[in-house]
């Protein structure tokens, strides 16, 4: 067996582990789509790999010589939707079979072309840097690139190059004098060797990728309460934390507002837990359209709610909850069958110097007490802390007996 023949089964070899891998995270974790995809480009690898073997017996060369191009450039497509599926981007399929379909026809025309010709080996080669060049636009186009999406990127472009750069060192070396003699070739130990390098390291890279992001997403959802869409307890505080520390970092302010749904339970018994179960993801929904991306929120538990607010004073605190307050106040929720107003009390607590977590979330509770206690849909700041009162602050109207 030549030195190019071993490393091809090396591939094979590869290329099944990848497609049996890709094929276990696509089972296994169905949001992982692009894995499907994956798994699909490198079973296709797996067929062009046994089309290398059997190109030596064929006595026309060019039917399997045909196929051994359009197996690996389909391979390479099928990686670039799988790679746009995983990020949540449209695949760009138009691109692709514009690619497809031109390098296909052009790959017919130069099935007769002398092996040692330069445009040859070019017009062969080009459509495989291509692909690659797709693959770079696609990572692009993804916002939230990290270090691995970078590094593949990277690997792409090096790619394209190394495509671009066979043809010279198959003029350099020679390729065989014909197809069937490809394997016994120098050029085809580099070839190889160097194909061998690149599918193991974007086969790594992208499983490294998918379960990167698929173990985000189970994080996310474990930190995630079903009913309202807000971070749970766990999330919240974890998100918190690092809020906290960057305010303290910065030296900035930061708040934190509690609220809490009013006579809830009474809610729940005189309309039913279906209604309860629609008036908190309705007030979950109140607090997300009321608050900006900087904000951390969650539910903490039944009908209690949490914001932290970075980069905000008690006034801002305030001015938030109020406005929650009385966008609250405003909702309809007669299609719950709820025929009374739903109201919410809040306290708010600025982040003083030293303070832990649980010493903000302590002080906020005591100010949520205290507009229970002083009659309910209202807003009140942690003693010490309030800044001039708002003209609207207090209850505007009452639904529930106190």
């Amino acid at each position: 067996m030549s030195a190019a023949a071993f490393v091809l089964a090396i591939n094979l070899f590869v290329a099944g582990i990848f497609a049996t891998a890709f094929g276990i995270v696509a089972a296994y974790q169905r949001s992982a789509i692009g894995a499907r995809w994956l798994a699909a480009a490198y079973g296709l690898g797996i067929v062009n790999a046994g089309l290398e073997f059997i190109l030596p017996y064929q006595a026309d060369p060019r039917p399997v010589g045909f196929g051994i191009f359009a197996t690996f450039l389909f391979a390479l497509m099928l990686c670039m939707v799988g790679l746009a599926r995983h990020y949540r981007l449209a695949p760009p399929w138009r691109r692709l079979a514009a690619l497809a379909l031109g390098s296909l026809l052009v790959n017919l025309l130069i099935l007769d072309m002398p092996r040692a010709s330069l445009v040859r080996g070019l017009l062969y080669q080009a459509p495989y840097a291509l692909a690659q060049a797709v693959g770079v636009g696609i990572i692009l186009a993804y916002p939230r690139r990290r270090a691995l999406d970078i590094a593949l990127l990277v690997l792409f472009v090096l790619s394209a190059l190394q495509f671009l750069a066979k043809p010279f060192l198959a003029m350099q070396i020679g390729s065989g004098a014909a197809p069937q003699a490809y394997l016994t070739s120098t050029y085809a130990a580099f070839s190889q060797s160097a194909g061998a390098v690149l599918l193991i390291a974007n086969g790594l890279l992208m499983l490294l990728i998918i379960v990167r992001d698929v173990m985000a997403d189970m994080t996310a959802r474990s930190e995630t309460d079903t009913l309202s869409g807000l971070h749970n307890r766990r999330g919240f505080e974890r998100r918190t934390e690092s809020a906290m520390e960057t305010a303290r970092r910065s030296g900035l302010p930061a708040v934190m507002v509690v609220a809490d749904l009013d006579h809830f339970k009474q809610i729940n018994d005189s309309f039913g837990h279906a209604a309860g179960d629609g008036v908190i993801t309705a007030f979950a929904r109140v607090l997300g359209e009321c608050a900006d991306e900087r904000m951390v929120l969650g539910r903490l538990g039944g009908e209690e709610f949490a914001v932290f607010i970075p980069g905000a004073n008690p006034g801002a605190g305030r001015l938030y909850a109020e406005t929650v307050r009385s966008a609250l106040g405003g909702l309809s929720m007669a299609e719950l069958g709820i025929t009374r107003p739903i109201s919410a009390s809040f306290g708010v607590a600025p982040l003083r110097a030293g303070d832990t977590q649980s010493d903000l979330l302590r002080r906020a509770d005591a100010a949520l007490y205290e507009a229970k206690t002083g009659g309910r849909d209202r807003v009140c700041v942690a003693g010490g802390d309030a800044p001039p009162p708002l003209r609207s602050v207090g209850p505007q109207r009452r639904g529930w007996r106190d």
